[in-house]
């Protein structure tokens, strides 16, 4: 079993990978080998929320630009795949991570990887989510992150890609740096585990929200200390 990881400096822009994954199956047919260009033409926006341990929040996914990526992010939330998993590496002012381990970091088993769709013009800002993927292009499954802050470095390619958004908090986003306070440690070979299971109780497509709000500016050094006691 081995976890997708990021390694990126917090200070600079440095070189980021994943590490590597297995995974299993057959891409459905709509995520094979294509640019996503027909699949743009019907697409349309959905919203998901997660209720988890830490609260709920509600996310925006753009098939419009992403049409792979929110097919296949869409679909496991239809199955049910995301309830019961964890944010299991979570690392302040760069990321939380979550979509296919569970409390117990027993890795969860996915479909087959879908392409990466980087050149979407979609930025790795701060609110938005992304594909994690290993250090091959287009190796994406089941696992995602949301961008704490402006993650400039993750939109530079490497390894022949940078990595994909397909979608932004629009609603809970204070719930997001709640998980990013957590107390984290090194579990079972993983780093940046929280020390309590920061879990999602239920992923599900709702419709659209009677308010959108906008992300807010990160935290303060002051407000991290006061979330974390």
């Amino acid at each position: 079993m081995r976890n997708l990881i990021i390694i990126v400096s917090l200070l600079v822009a440095s070189t980021v990978a994943f590490a590597g994954a297995t995974f299993s199956s057959a891409l459905p047919k709509q995520q094979s080998a294509t640019d996503g260009s027909a699949a743009k033409t019907a697409a349309i926006v959905s919203y998901v929320e997660f209720k988890t341990t830490k609260g709920s929040f509600v996310v925006e996914v753009d098939a419009t630009n992403a049409p792979l990526s929110a097919e296949n992010f869409v679909q496991y939330v239809k199955d049910g795949f995301y309830n019961g998993t964890s944010f299991h590496r979570v690392i302040p002012g760069f990321m939380i991570q979550g979509g296919g381990f569970t409390s117990d970091m027993a890795q969860k088993e996915t479909r087959a990887p879908i392409k990466n769709e980087w050149r979407n013009g979609l930025k790795n800002s701060r609110g938005t989510l992304s594909m994690a993927r290993t250090n091959i292009a287009d190796s994406a499954t089941s696992q995602f992150f949301v961008n704490l802050t402006d993650n400039a470095a993750l939109d530079m390619a490497r390894d022949g890609a940078a990595y994909a958004v397909f979608g932004h908090v629009v609603s809970g986003m204070d719930v997001i740096d709640a998980i990013a306070a957590v107390k984290t440690r090194s579990f079972k070979g993983h780093k940046n585990v929280p020390e309590e299971a920061v879990l999602v109780e239920s992923a599900t497509v709702i419709e659209k929200p009677a308010v959108i709000q906008p992300i807010p500016a990160a935290p303060t050094a002051a407000a991290k200390d006061a979330a974390a006691h």
